[in-house]
């Protein structure tokens, strides 16, 4: 089973090889905490910060989202939030609103891939 939600989860950008090595293989802590990303509102405030021009709140948002998706394997997001992130630390607000399409996107594909994972409908 572990092989094919490995597969599963990997359509959705979340490693779960990583994962189990990150949580010691603890597949139900995993599951309980990658759950949980459903109700994480780090992409919605980053969104709205954005939005508003409060370049520093959308700095905080963006750097926890890269914290919380990097510890839970998302790695697509992780990757987009890193680098969200850090070119609103450089000030670099051109490069980050670029980005912010990216983020959206790898930010749905998790949330399709956890509800999949919810509802039972992945191996």
């Amino acid at each position: 089973m572990a092989e094919s939600l490995t597969t599963a989860l990997a359509a959705y950008g979340i490693d779960y090889v990583d994962a189990m090595d990150r949580f010691g293989d603890n597949a139900e802590l995993y599951e309980r905490l990658a759950l949980k990303y459903l109700n994480d509102n780090h992409y919605v405030s980053l969104v709205a910060a954005m939005e508003a021009k409060d370049y520093e709140e959308g700095y905080s948002q963006a750097h926890s989202l890269k914290g919380v998706s990097g510890n839970l394997s998302f790695r697509e997001l992780f990757q987009v939030a890193a680098y969200v992130s850090d070119a609103l630390f450089s000030g670099e607000i051109d490069a980050a609103q670029n980005h912010m399409a990216a983020l959206g996107d790898a930010h749905k594909k998790v949330v399709e891939g956890l509800e999949a994972w919810k509802s039972g409908q992945l191996a």
